[in-house]
């Protein structure tokens, strides 16, 4: 079948196997046109005819695995997405974990950190608070699935949609914590020094110490349950005692019956606040 036809349900659910295999992924059969979208024009660019001799390039292993990963994945963020969650880290959270952990350094996991505004977002937000409480140290792990993503991430230079947004939203951290680079903006090396990004999938255990804070928001929705629990098992190992857990707009775990309990609107926490 050649890259430019209709998939054929067959090689569709092949691929819609791929993706769930390699990343835990589920799609289903109205994802068609969006992954010929995204695979077509590889197929093309490696001159291979068909999308079954490139499921064999795939399934065979090597450097086209973490490239099939990147085509299939989202990785759609901006900064400060969702003022009520940073109006809580702000108000409520950064205050009452520096008053009860003196001396101590706050550790935060952007987990499916894409293409890194959320882990800056958080940098800025916990240099505000240090200006503010000179004691108060910080430490930030990004990571995701895409190379392509965490390649951007660890660049740090922005455009577009992104940066209009935070220019909107934000002008006076963006003039702060950001230089100038024509259309684009790049972030300061005082914050990339609290800020690390490394590949990891989420289905599996993250070798790094207990986290404080974990940012999983707008993951969940693209797995099934099955794989949405064993997230949540590898996420909650993570989480030291008190640990806050932060979902997006449209996910809720209370019917997975985790030890995670409902605080607020987007706010787990794993034990009794």
């Amino acid at each position: 079948m050649s890259c430019d036809a209709p998939l054929a349900s067959g090689t569709l659910d092949e691929l819609i196997g791929l993706v769930r295999q390699h990343t835990g992924i589920a799609m289903n059969a109205r994802k068609s046109v969006l992954l010929q979208g995204r695979l077509g024009p590889r197929l093309r660019a490696l001159a291979i005819p068909s999308y079954e001799q490139y499921l064999d390039l795939v399934r065979s292993g090597g450097p086209e695995v973490q490239a099939f990963i990147d085509m299939v994945t989202t990785n759609d963020t901006v900064f400060f997405r969702t003022p009520a969650v940073w109006e809580y880290l702000e108000r409520d959270f950064l205050p009452a974990w520096h008053a009860a952990h003196a001396g101590q350094c706050l550790r935060i996991w952007s987990a499916a950190a894409a293409t890194g505004e959320e882990a800056y977002s958080l940098a800025m937000l916990c240099d505000q608070f240090a200006q503010r409480h000179p004691k108060f140290r910080y430490q930030i792990v990004g990571t995701d699935i895409s190379a392509a993503a965490l390649d951007a991430a660890r660049a740090g230079r922005y455009g577009g949609r992104s940066v209009e947004r935070f220019q909107a939203s934000h002008p006076q951290l963006l003039e702060r914590y950001f230089r100038r680079e024509g259309e684009r903006i790049a972030v300061a090396s005082e914050l990339k020094l609290h800020v690390q990004f490394s590949c990891h999938n989420l289905l599996t255990r993250l070798s790094a110490p207990a986290f404080d804070l974990v940012m999983l928001r707008n993951v969940l929705i693209y797995f099934d349950e099955t794989n949405q629990r064993q997230v949540l098992e590898q996420v909650q190992r993570q989480m030291a005692l008190g640990a806050r857990l932060v979902l997006g707009e449209q996910e809720s775990i209370t019917r997975l019956g985790t030890a995670l309990q409902y605080l607020q609107p987007h706010v787990y926490h794993l034990d009794a606040p």
